[in-house]
């Protein structure tokens, strides 16, 4: 029996949050890339636009350094990781202050080879 083989790409601190990207991954989690290219391309959310160059640089990936071909190819599984958080405050009346975080996240996604029917 032949052992999968995982092509990987991330993104680091990708300027929005992890629930937000989370969101996106799930909608392309399970499909085929060039079905999740175009799933991605009409999906009206922020974290879009990012995953989408993602999948394309992990599709280059697979293409350029282990010569797989694009039509076999499938999202295994992605996940966006908490990344650091930008702590600073504004003040407000009455000698208050308040606070605000500006979230950053990492996102990686793993494509395999699809399996073949036999």
């Amino acid at each position: 029996m032949e052992e999968a083989f995982d092509i990987r790409a991330s993104v680091r601190y990708a300027p929005m949050s992890p629930q937000k990207v989370r969101l996106v991954l799930d909608i392309i989690r399970g499909l085929a890339v060039t079905e999740a290219l175009d799933v991605l391309r009409f999906t009206q959310k922020a974290a879009a636009r990012t995953v989408l160059k993602l999948i394309n640089s992990a599709i280059s990936n697979a293409e350029e350094n282990f010569g797989f071909s694009r039509d076999d190819l499938v999202v295994h599984r992605t996940y966006a990781d908490q990344g650091p958080i930008r702590r600073w405050r504004r003040f407000g009346a009455r000698g208050r202050f308040k606070p605000i975080q500006r979230r950053y996240s990492h996102i990686t996604v793993i494509l395999r080879e699809r399996e073949q029917e036999q």
